[in-house]
């Protein structure tokens, strides 16, 4: 490993951080795992590039579920965003870490879950000062289970059409990522929801 990886790696390794850590991967431009950083710090000026995922799920009418993130988040909170999004665990596949969260944070896991590719992106939130620099992982699927969210994570949900996605956008503030992912994954969201999307 070349010695500014060790360097990094070194600098956050879990026995040199407090045991209350959430640890993420760090990659390079390819994709490729360089090491560990704690999450906060991952997501200060100027980031770092880590692993991410994002999930859209439908229900079988072909409506989006969409979450407001709670109000008591560091990152983001009380803005509406897509069904789940989050950060694999070190060595985690990006695809449990979807199915995982899901989970965790709608109490329902997901019918169905398919990958859709990937985005690389750099974006600054003003609201908090913290920086999105995600090698994201997406992912489209189905939601049937009735959702039973955790209400420290999630402030609200709603199933939405895309008109009404469009309307709720003119309304009401959406994460710094959403439109990003939400372009990445439309192929496939197509695949699982329609032509209309």
């Amino acid at each position: 490993m070349p010695e500014s990886q060790t360097t990094t790696v070194a600098a956050t390794t879990p026995a040199t951080a407090p045991s209350t850590e959430i640890l993420l991967e760090l990659v390079d431009d390819a994709g490729v795992t360089v090491g560990t950083a704690e999450k906060l710090w991952a997501h200060q000026q100027p980031g770092h590039l880590h692993r991410a995922f994002s999930v859209f799920l439908f229900d079988q009418q072909g409506r989006l579920l969409l979450q407001r993130r709670a109000l008591g988040k560091y990152h983001s909170p009380g803005v509406w965003s897509n069904t789940c999004c989050g950060h694999p665990y070190p060595q985690e596949q990006p695809f449990v870490a979807a199915a995982r969260r899901t989970a965790e944070e709608l109490g329902a896991a997901p019918a169905l879950l398919c990958a859709a590719g990937t985005v690389r992106y750099d974006l600054p939130d003003e609201a908090s000062g913290l920086i999105e620099r995600e090698w994201n992982h997406l992912f489209v699927g189905l939601m049937t289970d009735e959702l039973r969210p955790d209400p420290a994570e999630v402030e609200d949900t709603r199933f939405v059409t895309a008109r009404e996605l469009k309307e709720l956008q003119a309304e009401k503030a959406f994460s710094v990522w959403f439109d990003t992912v939400f372009e990445a994954a439309r192929p496939g969201i197509r695949e699982i929801a329609g032509r209309d999307w």
